[in-house]
């Protein structure tokens, strides 16, 4: 019951914030639940598929999502997570903690320097300009965001949401409520074949997945109704916060 509380309130802030989370719930498994990382791993990444499941339907009937850019990107990833999930099984469980826990305080930096200076040349785009759904420039860009941020997300076991919405902000000149609902359509493929691999390697505990499953469903699904009437200020800091507590915490205390 403790676990299910536990991932029902962390799914309220998933579905808030937009992020798939997986990451941020192993941090929570690991340190709080003491769960073996490569379980921690594979259970929390497994419950993200319907995890965000729940949140993209949510996003879309709040008109947060953009279907073409979601699947496209989506179904790229999904092949670069499987692959990611093979990679992940050859990594000790130390290495792994610290690999997760590091990509998770670099996704908390990267969205920060994003928002904080979206002025700075990396992360510039015209006032006005659409987003960019068509020609050979996005089934390009497509591809390349969906395998690379496919790779990072079943390489260290969490849904690289703050990598997807960079790459949506930056090279699809998506509005920020829109990258949000958006991430989740595309973490839903990248969940899939990841927890899929994690699965046929042993590393899943079916009733600690239940458990997350049932919490984080609930409660993502509640979060993305608050998403589009959050202030920008507020929902800016959480989408920073999230997963860079998660990254300090897993580093400092696996010392």
């Amino acid at each position: 019951m403790l676990v299910f509380l536990t991932m029902l309130a962390m799914g309220g802030l998933i579905g808030f914030v937009g992020a798939g989370g997986a990451g941020v719930v192993i941090a929570v498994l690991t340190l709080v639940f003491g769960i073996p990382i490569h379980t921690a791993v594979g259970t929390s990444l497994a419950a993200m598929i319907f995890t965000t499941l729940a949140g993209a339907f949510s996003h879309f009937r709040e008109g947060n999502l953009n279907v073409k850019v979601g699947a496209t990107v989506g179904i790229a990833g999904a092949a670069g997570a499987f692959i990611g999930s093979k990679i992940s099984t050859l990594l000790p469980a130390t290495e792994l903690k610290y690999c997760t826990a590091t990509m998770l305080v670099a996704s908390a930096v990267l969205v920060y320097t994003r928002l904080t200076w979206p002025d700075l040349p990396l992360f510039h785009t015209k006032e006005g300009q659409k987003p960019v759904t068509d020609g050979g420039r996005f089934w390009i860009l497509a591809a390349l965001a969906g395998i690379g941020n496919g790779l990072l997300s079943g390489t260290f076991g969490f849904g690289a949401a703050q990598f997807i919405q960079l790459s949506l902000l930056i090279f699809f000149a998506m509005p920020l409520f829109q990258s949000v609902g958006t991430t989740m359509l595309i973490i839903l493929p990248i969940a899939t074949f990841g927890g899929f691999g994690y699965l046929l390697s042993g590393y899943l505990d079916f009733m600690l997945f239940i458990q997350v499953l049932l919490g984080l469903m609930t409660g993502a699904y509640v979060g993305a109704k608050f998403t589009r009437h959050a202030p920008r200020w507020f929902l800016k800091w959480m989408m920073v916060l999230l997963p860079g507590v998660a990254g300090v915490l897993m580093i400092v205390m696996n010392r």
